[in-house]
């Protein structure tokens, strides 16, 4: 099969990459924005397009005789897009789009959104399901939300055989350090404070990034035409629960935590019920947090040529600006 995967020099792209490159030939269109790296498909047969979904000529280069689209690209800080909404619209609601008539237009046979947990909003108690109520809390989700309702009113007006896959909060080797496991483990590393928003006792549903590709790989093989399919981890961690076990990896002292203001309008809780596709299509996690975390401080620990021209250059500003603190 040829597949067209956008965005795929981010860090869940990338794993899927790696984790279909032997099997299918793998196109890869990628605008490399400041998460997008080359070095992340090191390794990773595939042709490479520079360019933006929401460019259409690039977009149907790209996609000429492709017969799957699985869509990665995204703006996916939340942070982010509480400064600054305009990059999250242009890529979630104008590039899907752009992807959408294309396929339509091509012929091409299958069509795959990457999602996220947070366009259910938060939840008190239980997890969400697939007929659950879209409820987002930020323009990262909403934006991402509607995203995920031009793929459903495409699938519905057009009959595109297009399927969505949400995936619960990913972690692992490549991602970028704004987010908290990164940003933990390498601030943890240099012996720098680990900044933990309000009281630290939100609550995700930890998915490790390698059994998500092998989920959205499933979901583009088996799932049914116009369903959406949930994928959760396997562990429900508060945030802070997950800093100090990443202290306890990296030996370094719990003294470094320091609680900062809260995100504006933070969701409190995710959980996702991955029974859907457990029981349609047979995934299940196979890596327990415990194991997938020690495997990423691992990672971080013995890759510093991918992450020091990162921590050293931009995100050192954005960090400073956002946090008030110098990194050493």
């Amino acid at each position: 099969m040829k597949l067209l995967v956008t965005g795929a020099a981010g860090f869940i792209g990338s794993a899927y990459a790696r984790h279909v490159a032997d099997e299918h030939d793998v196109t890869v269109l990628d605008k490399l924005t400041y998460a997008g790296r080359r070095e992340n498909l090191e390794g990773v047969a595939h042709a490479f397009v520079h360019g933006s979904i929401a460019d259409p000529d690039i977009v149907r280069q790209a996609m000429e005789g492709c017969d799957a689209v699985v869509n990665f690209a995204a703006e996916s800080h939340v942070d982010r897009s509480i400064a600054g909404q305009d990059p999250f619209v242009h890529t979630h609601v104008i590039g899907t789009g752009v992807l959408l008539e294309a396929v339509r237009e091509l012929g091409v046979s299958r069509y795959l959104q990457v999602s996220t947990d947070e366009v259910y909003g938060s939840i008190e108690d239980g997890s969400f399901t697939e007929s659950s109520p879209l409820d987002p809390s930020s323009p990262y989700s909403a934006t991402k939300a509607a995203g995920d309702l031009l793929v459903s009113a495409h699938a519905h007006t057009h009959g595109l055989e297009a399927v969505i896959c949400r995936g619960s909060n990913n972690y692992g080797p490549r991602q970028y350090p704004e987010k908290l496991v990164p940003l933990c483990v390498l601030n943890a590393l240099h012996g720098d404070p680990l900044p933990v928003y309000g009281d630290g006792r939100q609550v995700r549903n930890w998915l490790y990034v390698e059994d998500f590709a092998r989920a959205i790989d499933v979901v583009l093989r088996e799932g049914r035409p116009g369903e959406t399919y949930n994928v959760g981890g396997p562990s429900e961690t508060e945030n802070i629960e997950v800093v100090r076990k990443i202290l306890e990896l990296t030996g370094a002292d719990e003294g470094l935590i320091e609680y900062v203001t809260d995100r504006p309008g933070h969701d409190r809780r995710y959980s996702l019920s991955s029974d859907k596709i457990g029981g349609e299509l047979g995934w299940r996690p196979r890596t327990s947090f415990a194991e997938g975390l020690e495997a990423t401080v691992a990672w971080y620990r013995d890759n510093e040529a991918w992450w020091e021209p990162i921590r050293s250059g931009a995100y050192r500003e954005y960090y400073e600006g956002q946090y008030g603190r110098k990194l050493a």
